[in-house]
């Protein structure tokens, strides 16, 4: 069992696109995969084809009940178990505050699911905003991916990230354990390969190998809902993909 979240403060840089090709390239293996959607804007679930039309149905519902999350995945089209987001998770800050409890709930409820004995993967999609949403996300993760766009605004919120994570080490006494994954990486353009020159200078080993090309089937699939593998599996996009997990798993980061 591996847990994963996905978590860029920046949008537009792929991070739900990560979660949810990365969570299909595990399923396409065998593995039992569970997808987090995290984000009120409930972006993951759309695209997987799960939407609710109530708060009690979705993720929210840790948070207001605290229902077990294996009462909550549905399947989808692409193998991969959905839990889904709905736009009342917005009030959680409001209503839950920052407190411990509050930002460990998440944690305590995928270890419990851990002693029921099915090995999962799980991978969050986080919210874009630091706050009890993504604070449950770190707490509760093994690793964090940060998709980082090949542009230098990209760059300034992964460099802002690396020291919220450095900050949260003290309280989780443990280094979080981290990728950084270049995305929309176009080799033709100077700038592109700037934006790997800087990662791998900023980030060094913890740089994901993998780069994840701008590829016209990625930007499609979403439209369709559908992952890269459902709509174009032979893409330059679903090759990189499949090669990510590859090398996650090669190093140890996803088990």
């Amino acid at each position: 069992m591996t847990i994963v979240a996905i978590f860029n403060q920046k949008g537009g840089v792929g991070k739900t696109t990560t979660a949810l090709n990365l969570a299909a390239a595990l399923a396409r293996r065998g593995h039992k995969t569970v997808g987090i959607d995290f984000d009120p804007q409930a972006q993951f679930g759309a695209i997987a084809g799960v939407t609710v039309h109530s708060g009690d149905d979705s993720i929210y519902s840790l948070f207001q009940r605290n229902r077990p999350l294996h009462e909550m995945i549905q399947d989808s089209a692409s193998g991969i178990g959905i839990i889904p987001s709905h736009i009342e998770l917005s009030k959680v800050d409001a209503l839950y505050g920052k407190g411990y409890n509050a930002i460990n709930k998440l944690n305590l409820s995928l270890q419990a699911e851990k002693t029921e004995g099915v090995n999962k993967h799980w991978i969050i999609d986080c919210s874009p905003l630091v706050g009890v949403l993504s604070l449950n996300a770190i707490f509760a993760s093994d690793g964090i991916i940060v998709p980082v766009s090949a542009d230098y605004l990209s760059m300034k919120g992964a460099v802002q990230i690396q020291k919220t994570l450095k900050a949260l080490e003290r309280v989780l006494k443990r280094r979080v354990n981290r990728r950084y994954l270049l995305t929309r990486f176009d080799s033709r353009r100077r700038m592109a390969r700037d934006i790997l020159l800087m990662a791998e200078t900023e980030f060094g080993a913890d740089v994901c190998r993998t780069l994840i090309s701008e590829n016209v089937s990625l930007a499609e699939s979403p439209s369709l809902n559908k992952t890269v593998f459902e709509h174009a599996p032979n893409s330059r996009g679903a090759q990189d993909y499949d090669k990510l997990l590859d090398e996650l798993m090669a190093d140890g980061f996803i088990e």
